[in-house]
């Protein structure tokens, strides 16, 4: 049957606690410094540099919360702001640290790995809108480099996924997708997980398990 989001965030805790060994760590809904800091390098795929500062846009607030949130943890400074009279705003951070050339086969542990792959989910992942739509969990991407090396530390945490493809060399040859394995789709909610509002209440409706 459909999961509740009692479940749901039941089950995110349990793999939390599967990669996140501390006691310390698992009393924080972000873990340690270094998990966070592995989350937003992820999250940076949703974001674009402004002279000496990072700037994340989006519809609604409802994530760029979160990411204020985890600045103020990292204590650096960030500030929000609706552009004009659209339905869009932007965060602003200068937090240096923040790297487009990242590269994620850098990071050492399954914790940042796992933080870094949420981040890159909640920034260019996405699963169905409609309720009645076939589920699916899909990573996107015009990084070809960076998604085969997405997909390799996904296998590493256990997670199968399908062929990375390009759905249409003639309408883009450089954008690059693969899906989450339906087998996998529960051991991705439950390592992966997502911080982004609106994709874990989808989550919460849609997901079988």
């Amino acid at each position: 049957m459909p999961v509740t989001m009692r479940r749901v965030q039941k089950i995110s805790r349990e793999g939390r606690k599967n990669v996140e060994p501390s006691e310390t760590t698992r009393q924080t809904p972000f873990g340690r410094d270094s998990e966070i800091r592995a989350y937003l390098q992820g999250a940076l795929h949703d974001a674009y540099r402004r002279k000496n500062r990072i700037r994340f846009s989006q519809k609604g607030t409802e994530w760029l919360t979160v990411l204020k949130s985890l600045l103020d943890q990292l204590r650096y400074k960030s500030w929000m702001y609706r552009e004009g009279k659209r339905d869009v705003y932007d965060l602003e951070t200068t937090a240096e640290f923040l790297d487009f050339k990242f590269d994620p086969r850098s990071l050492k542990t399954r914790e940042e790995q796992a933080s870094y792959i949420r981040g890159f989910f909640d920034a260019e992942g996405g699963i169905p809108h409609s309720r009645i739509a076939k589920f699916y969990i899909q990573l996107v991407q015009k990084d070809q480099e960076k998604m085969q090396a997405i997909k390799s530390i996904l296998q590493s945490l256990g997670i199968k996924t399908g062929a990375l493809h390009n759905p249409s060399r003639r309408v883009d040859p450089n954008y690059w997708r693969c899906f989450v394995a339906t087998a996998s789709h529960a051991d991705f909610a439950r390592i992966i997980w997502s911080f982004h509002p609106l994709k874990r209440a989808r989550f919460a409706e849609r997901m079988m398990i």
